[in-house]
């Protein structure tokens, strides 16, 4: 008793619709997204054999990867995203490293002047020359 035989349409279906996901730039198992023949075949989780037996299918994938200028459009979209948030995060740190420095001067002038602020109470107290009277209780 050997295996079944294989689904040669249920095959080409799958590996059609991993390459319309890829170009898509919608992978499921793929991590990378990118248009290659490894990642077709990563993608729709059938053996290399397998895929390999769909020549056409997979050159065709390649020639549409390859007019798309091996990027799919999701992705470059993503890609400029992430630029743009990479941006910002960087101008936010310098933003938060400038708040820092001045909260650490205001720290110090508030520290300083409490420190003249209680000297200056001092001088008042000793300079002001009133004699308290004894409580007569």
């Amino acid at each position: 008793m050997g295996r079944r035989p294989r689904v040669q349409e249920a095959d080409r279906a799958a590996i059609q619709a991993t390459a319309e996901r890829l170009l898509a730039g919608a992978p499921l198992r793929s991590r990378s997204g990118r248009l290659t023949a490894s990642e077709l075949i990563t993608e729709c989780d059938l053996r290399r054999d397998i895929v390999y037996r769909h020549t056409d299918l997979v050159q065709d994938f390649q020639a549409r990867a390859k007019a798309q200028d091996s990027t799919p459009t999701a992705m470059q979209e993503l890609a400029d995203e992430n630029r743009t948030l990479k941006a910002e995060a960087d101008d936010l740190r310098d933003e938060l490293r400038q708040e820092r420095a001045r909260t650490k001067t205001m720290r110090m002038i508030i520290a300083e002047l409490s420190l003249e602020l209680e000297q200056a109470k001092a001088e008042l107290e000793g300079a002001s020359g009133i004699a308290r009277l004894p409580d007569r209780r």
